[in-house]
């Protein structure tokens, strides 16, 4: 099964939202680096959705227990196993779901490729649940990336029709901090407070909404990459699409571009204040011919609406092979973008350092 990616730097992803525990294997992690647990676990903090009250009511304390792979603090060299428990799992909430596939839910297709036999409660290996070891692996690279002066940040860019400030051309660390500090993660705290009241007007009718993210790497030298297939969009795509819920994954300003002309979409050429080459503009994201060009890399992913909703829906009983209607109860996000930020950042630090590795340049 897929759920491995990586060249230099192998991750994969294990486990099911109701099962003993889940987490990831991962490989190529350079020997000597230390990881910063206190800072991890502030990371890993801003995925679980309790520093507001707009998410799921299900809570986790996600500590990763690190298998092997690390010794006083520091990378061994050998490969790092994290294990995260499940200790708030209410099956009973899915025991209606079994055979009743949830509308725009992986339930049905996992159940016809596994014949019935996937562990589904609580999403299985589909659920949100299985971006922590996605965060605990991301925030580790992240701590490298840094240290090696490469910085990702992201904030929440639409919920619904309500939008954020965009990212400024050049970012800051400081800016990216600010906002991983907020327990609403948005550049403009009035858009974020309106953004809120979407979120809520879902909830208090029984349903979702969704969102858009923006994420920047910043510090990235140009020349890293390939073109055609190993093309830095192909690798980030390949990943973001990995994270629950993302249904579209832009670079630059993506579908804008089609509606441009050239001379609109393209990026100038200039020489700066140290001699160095970068573009007045950053229209394509920071990569061409699927290699960085030195500009901060920029991508946007569109997440649909949580499907688990408490609105009565048409389905299906995969039993009886009748028409029927479902009702979902449990723990469910209302919007399931504002949990995804770090996930985001979190999916970029982990391409960057694959590439970076593969490169040669780390």
């Amino acid at each position: 099964m897929a759920s491995s990616f990586g060249e230099s730097l192998k991750v994969s992803i294990y486990g099911e939202s109701h099962g003993n525990g889940i987490g990831a294997l991962i490989e190529g992690l350079p020997a000597g680096e230390i990881i910063d647990f206190e800072k991890l676990m502030l990371f890993m903090e801003r995925r679980q959705g309790g520093r507001n009250s707009l998410s799921t009511s299900r809570k986790e304390p996600d500590i990763p227990e690190f298998v092997s792979g690390v010794l006083d603090n520091r990378i061994t060299g050998f490969p790092v196993c994290i294990r995260i428990a499940n200790t708030n799992t209410r099956s009973g909430d899915y025991s209606n779901l079994l055979k009743n596939p949830r509308p725009s839910h992986a339930d049905y297709s996992a159940f016809v490729k596994w014949n019935g036999y996937a562990d589904m409660r609580g999403g299985g290996h589909f659920s949100g649940r299985l971006t922590a070891p996605i965060c605990a692996a991301g925030g580790i690279a992240k701590q490298i990336l840094e240290r090696h002066g490469i910085f990702i940040g992201a904030h929440l860019a639409t919920i619904g029709s309500v939008s954020d400030e965009m990212f400024p051309m050049q970012p800051s660390p400081q800016l990216f901090e600010q906002i991983a500090q907020k327990a609403f993660p948005v550049i403009s705290d009035a858009c974020g407070e309106q953004m809120q009241n979407e979120i809520l007007a879902a909830r208090e009718e029984m349903d979702s909404i969704g969102g858009t993210i923006e994420c920047m790497i910043t510090g990235l030298p140009a020349g890293l990459g390939d073109p055609m297939f190993d093309g830095i969009e192909n690798r980030l795509a390949r990943v973001l699409f990995g994270i629950p819920a993302v249904k579209g994954v832009e670079f630059g300003d993506g579908f804008g571009l089609s509606a441009m002309r050239g001379s609109q979409a393209n990026d100038p050429f200039c020489v700066d204040e140290a001699g160095g080459i970068r573009t007045a503009t950053n229209r394509n994201g920071g990569i061409l011919g699927g290699i960085t060009t030195g500009m901060p890399v920029r991508f946007r992913i569109a997440m649909k609406p949580t499907p688990s909703i408490g609105i009565t829906q048409n389905t299906v009983s995969l039993e009886t092979k009748q028409n029927t209607t479902i009702e979902i109860h449990g723990r469910h996000d209302p919007c399931i973008a504002q949990r995804a930020v770090p996930v985001a950042e979190a999916a970029a630090a982990l391409v960057t350092l694959d590439v970076l590795l593969t490169d040669g340049k780390l």
